[in-house]
């Protein structure tokens, strides 16, 4: 039964973590955090959805980075969870080019350390975030799951990209169910505070420019968090099974001809111009902004867009939130919690 089932979140005080976790613990799952509070970004709001969180009876955590040697195996031994939802990363394109070790460290050796717990005490089903970033220079849109992936624009998708691979071998080696989600441009209440509609909400609040890369000439597929979480909680419940050869495996699907292993885009489906979510944010401000229109940044890309069909014959759900409402609702939290 779903109430007798402990899910394990790694990365539970962060953005996406934290609606995750209410959402597991609304359907009656018994929740086990890890977060390391790293100060990437204001560690305090962590704090804030951590405290939260700690409000249901149902959820703990330990305040601990995942690449800590044993940290994890001591965990799936003591707690032998049920769902696995691996969310604990170095995020940040543009970062990941002055702290490239940070994302070996949280990105590559932390996956290893939750794959080695996997092994010795199998989930029924882990989910491994990974990320639009993965399709790299890729020019082709919408992007799909079974395209190549060979050209990654930065050291954060490289490690992402890695992830997928790591978890293949062991999907194929010790037969774990694993699901790999790629996501696209997340964002909403409780946001990141290094990413662009937090930082422009800010900065217009405050009359300040905004730094708009690639003079403007930009698009993302942009994925209001809530959606993406319904997405994942119904992945949770369709795992993977490894097929007896590729002609078991369906057009269209990701499905690994030689695993139960499969990837899975999580996006609205429809790229949106940064000039557009630039006007929602003053729509919903009352404000305009004053743009400082800059070069591209590198490792970034012009262009994101889901296409999300594997996901909706998977789960029959596909994002829907429009931009102008989902910036909407993160210009009212950001005015109530910064009480602006």
């Amino acid at each position: 039964m779903q109430e007798n089932r402990t899910a394990l979140v790694t990365g539970a005080a962060g953005f996406i973590g934290y609606f995750t976790c209410k959402r597991l613990l609304a359907d009656g799952f018994r929740v086990i955090g890890v977060d390391s509070l790293s100060d990437y970004y204001d560690p305090g709001l962590k704090r804030r959805r951590q405290a939260d969180l700690l409000q249901n009876p149902g959820f703990r955590i330990v305040n601990e980075p995942i690449e800590q040697s044993g940290l994890l195996m001591d965990f799936f031994e003591a707690e032998q969870p049920d769902i696995v939802v691996h969310l604990a990363a170095q995020a940040g394109v543009r970062y990941s080019i002055e702290n490239p070790r940070s994302y070996l460290e949280s990105n590559l050796v932390g996956t290893f350390e939750l794959l080695e717990a996997a092994r010795a005490h199998p989930p029924e089903h882990m989910l491994l975030a990974s990320t639009s970033s993965a399709y790299g220079a890729n020019t082709e849109m919408p992007y799909r799951e079974t395209m190549k992936t060979d050209h990654q624009m930065s050291f954060y998708a490289a490690t992402k990209k890695a992830n997928e691979a790591m978890a293949h071998s062991y999907a194929h080696l010790f037969d774990l169910p694993i699901t790999m989600f790629r996501f696209f441009t997340v964002y909403g209440p409780w946001g990141r505070p290094d990413m662009a509609l937090f930082k422009f909400t800010r900065a217009m609040l405050s009359g300040e420019p905004i730094d708009v890369y690639n003079h403007g000439e930009m698009s993302r597929d942009f994925t209001y968090v809530e959606d993406l979480v319904e997405a994942v909680r119904r992945l949770i419940d369709v795992p993977p099974v490894r097929p007896d050869g590729p002609e078991d495996v369906a057009e269209g699907d990701s499905l690994s001809p030689v695993a139960p292993w499969r990837i899975v885009n999580i996006g609205n489906s429809k790229p949106v111009q940064l000039g557009d979510m630039i006007a929602a944010i003053e729509a919903a401000l009352g404000v305009t902004a004053k743009r400082n229109l800059m070069p591209m940044q590198p490792g970034d890309v012009p262009a994101t867009w889901a296409d999300a069909e594997l996901l909706r014959s998977l789960t029959g759900y596909v994002p829907a939130t429009d931009i102008k409402d989902g910036v909407a609702r993160f210009t009212q939290w950001y005015r109530d919690y910064y009480d602006v």
